[in-house]
């Protein structure tokens, strides 16, 4: 009799709810440590351990924004040797850095060398931003992946606890404000190790991805793995077509080449990889440099300078401010399929924009009443932040491109997201100084930008599986068409649909007439084939 696999003695939805509830832990980890420093750098035992940063605005930018440095990294690894690892490992490798990062922070001591201990605590960060941004370039991916056309809402409820972490260390911030020693900030960035270990123990026990196993011609594991998220047998007839589907777009996949080559990221044809990047990559930038940035890490900062508050009053404002950001941060959890990618990219954008010209024209007079008003546009901005921007871009980014280049253009677009991470944290404080009001007429106008590039180049993915949009862009390419256009054109699809249009958009034979048909790909079908009469 055919036994239903398990993974964590879990399948079916069980299953699925146990794989979203770890990664959680993962992203609520990455929220955590981008707010832990937000209220860390108004403690004055922080400043007194770290006494160069006192009044100095741009290593102030620095030593905060080093972090992105470090996430960067992280998402350079991942491009590098994601495909070789696999996203389980990633995950895990990802976890480990966090927690060196956090021991090396948590032992600059100030010496007679207190420079020396700035150093070290800078490269402290560097070390966890290297394993956050290995998970936030891993943990989409493997979500995504091992969910089906419903995966935005389970991405979406993911990304959005980002917001939660960011919270818990707002409101941990505050309630060690008062304490006479260190305390006040070793607490605040040691409790990162405690999400970190839940984390990885659970992890552990993941399955892997079944696309990454059938690219690797572990074929037997990857029909586990289906069967158990189905919760079916392993000849089951829908997880047998998921099979068929995952390896149909690999051997399509493998026919490009045997190797990945960077230049693959910027190929053309019905495959279209370079557009696909381009569209991954500027919805991260777009994230980034519309200022959320600048307002989580710099919240306490932007109410002492600009608004003229205490620093306890800032800081009790802050966690105020990032419980609305968290709230609304769960609030794409339902409309991401409901409404499409699309929708909450243009809603994102007009509200941004909209909260920034509150926040700058109230700022004009300089008077503690219209202060209030720019309190008010700070506060409107997070919440349409938490409800669109958090977390669209991280699931657009990961499920917008093939699998052949899924893992490396995911990473790219991460890459961008913290390279603009660093960027914008690095000059706010000096933005503020300088310019004060400026500053936000500036990330309203960069937001008003995003809606055009919206609405003319994002094709809509809601409702769709990981292959289907491959069809979009092979339809909008062979037809001469919108993508945007092809994505509302082209009905939902079976198996045997998507192995027709595949075959009649000539999916890779543009590459393939350059480059040569690879042995591999015809291996990996007669491979499958036997694999799929044996059941």
């Amino acid at each position: 009799m055919s036994v239903v696999p398990t993974f964590l003695g879990l399948n079916g939805k069980p299953l699925g709810i146990a794989i979203t509830v770890i990664l959680t832990f993962g992203f609520v980890l990455v929220g955590y440590d981008q707010g832990v420093m937000s209220g860390v750098i108004t403690q004055p035992l922080w400043l007194e351990n770290f006494p160069a940063v006192k009044g100095n605005a741009t290593l102030l930018g620095f030593v905060v924004a080093v972090y992105d440095i470090g996430c960067l990294l992280g998402a350079l690894t991942c491009m590098c040797f994601g495909d070789k690892l696999g996203r389980k490992k990633c995950c895990l490798l990802g976890g480990v850095s966090v927690i060196i990062g956090v021991v090396i922070q948590l032992a600059s001591i100030r010496g007679s060398d207190a420079n020396g201990a700035l150093a070290q605590f800078i490269i402290g960060r560097v070390v966890t931003g290297l394993g956050n941004g290995v998970n936030m370039a891993s943990m989409p991916v493997l979500q995504a992946e091992l969910s089906h056309s419903a995966r935005g809402s389970l991405v979406c409820l993911e990304c959005g606890l980002i917001a939660t972490g960011t919270m818990l260390s707002y409101w941990l911030n505050y309630g060690v404000r008062n304490y006479d020693s260190s305390m006040t900030w070793r607490f605040p960035i040691g409790f990162q190790m405690i999400l970190a270990l839940v984390y990885i123990a659970g992890t552990v026990f993941l399955p892997e991805s079944p696309r990454w196993l059938c690219k690797v011609d572990k074929v037997e594991e990857a029909t586990k793995v289906l069967a158990a998220v189905n919760g079916e047998t392993l000849d089951a007839e829908r997880t047998q077509n998921d099979l068929r589907a995952i390896v149909d777009s690999i051997a399509l996949e493998n026919k490009i080449g045997e190797a990945f080559r960077i230049k693959d990221l910027f190929t053309g044809g019905p495959s279209q990889h370079w557009r696909r990047v381009a569209i991954g990559v500027s919805s991260q930038f777009f994230q980034q440099i519309g200022g959320c940035n600048a307002v989580i890490y710099y919240f306490p900062i932007l109410f002492q300078d600009s608004l003229g508050e205490s620093q306890e009053q800032s800081l009790l404002l802050g966690g105020v401010n990032m419980i609305v950001y968290a709230v609304f941060s769960l609030v794409s959890f339902w409309t991401i399929e409901r409404f499409g990618r699309r929708k909450l990219f243009l809603t994102g954008s007009a509200g941004q924009c909209l909260s920034m010209v509150i926040t700058f024209a109230c700022l004009i007079p300089g008077t503690p009443t219209a202060a209030k008003g720019a309190a008010l546009g700070l506060f409107l901005y997070i919440a349409f932040f938490g409800a669109t921007y958090l977390t669209v871009p991280w699931l657009y980014a990961a499920e917008i491109n093939p699998l052949r280049i899924r893992q490396k253009g995911a990473a790219l677009a991460n890459i961008v997201n913290w390279s603009i991470n660093f960027l914008v944290v690095m000059v706010t404080p000096i933005m503020v100084a300088n310019i004060g009001w400026g500053t936000y007429i500036f990330f309203g106008a960069v937001n008003f930008l995003f809606i055009p590039a919206i609405y003319f180049f994002y094709p809509e993915t809601s409702h769709r599986s990981l292959e289907e949009i491959d069809l979009i862009f092979a339809k909008g390419y062979i037809e001469k068409m919108s993508y945007v256009k092809a994505g509302k054109e082209l009905p939902r699809l079976s198996v045997e649909d998507m192995e027709q249009l595949a075959v009649q958009y000539g999916l890779a034979e543009h590459d393939i007439r350059k480059r040569g048909p690879s042995s591999s790909a015809s291996d990996l079908e007669k491979h499958i084939s036997e694999h799929i009469e044996q059941k």
